[in-house]
């Protein structure tokens, strides 16, 4: 049986590498889109390519969709740009939105033909916990929010062509750009830790796991759903 070939965007780093780490060891044959090269040791096909940039986007999926049939996706690559509402900027804005929304878009659109044609296929959105409210995120939740909007409409339109369209909105999960932000040892993280359930940040790989459960192919009657990997901080919790 030919393994399952699936597309990570921004899958060279942070929960991008824990998730095609995960699918790699599975059996997957997994394509990474970013703008960075892999973390070493992942056992992936990569494509330098800027998913902020629409016609090298389209050109990257051209070629790789010309050369094989890609059935699963994971639309994972995000930037933040946080600011307060009154000092987020259209500029700012604007760049969120494409990137994290408009690739996803791209890539559906590039791969939606492969998975018509096999009467089957996978959408799976990182999208997070701020849709339910964080401070400072108004670009990064408005575009997590749509990611989030998008899954429920493509699980509607592509439901009768055997594809399942989901989302998977982690909580605080320990990468590298989240080390950086918060360092272990200021109160600020203490507290974010203190403050989740399970006692612990996440890792990439709690995102994999909820991201490989999706993408099976024994989940065929799972379509529209949100899963929040959050160790338990969104249970009764809006912000």
């Amino acid at each position: 049986m030919t393994s399952p070939h699936v597309l990570v965007s921004g899958g060279a780093r942070g929960i991008g590498a824990g998730v095609a780490r995960l699918l790699s060891e599975t059996g997957y044959h997994v394509i990474v889109l970013d703008i960075l090269p892999p973390e070493a040791g992942l056992n992936v096909e990569y494509h330098a390519v800027d998913l902020m940039d629409a016609d090298a986007t389209r050109e990257t999926l051209a070629k790789i969709t010309e050369k094989q049939d890609v059935t699963h996706l994971v639309n994972n690559v995000g930037i933040v740009r946080p600011a307060r509402a009154e000092d987020t900027s259209l500029d700012d804005f604007a760049d969120v939105i494409n990137l994290n929304v408009g690739s996803a878009l791209l890539c559906m659109q590039a791969l939606l033909p492969a998975m018509r044609r096999a009467s089957a296929g996978r959408i799976v959105s990182v999208t997070s916990r701020v849709v339910l409210g964080k401070e400072l995120r108004t670009a990064y939740s408005a575009s997590k929010g749509a990611l989030a909007a998008m899954t429920r409409t493509w699980a509607l339109e592509f439901a009768r062509d055997g594809i399942t369209v989901n989302a998977v909105a982690p909580g605080p999960i320990g990468t590298e750009a989240f080390m950086m932000n918060n360092p272990p040892e200021a109160e600020q993280t203490k507290k974010i830790v203190a403050g989740v359930p399970v006692g612990r940040l996440g890792t990439p790989e709690d995102v994999a796991h909820a991201v490989a459960f999706f993408l099976d192919e024994r989940s065929s009657f799972v379509t529209g759903q949100t899963l929040f990997v959050c160790g338990g901080l969104t249970v009764g919790l809006s912000t």
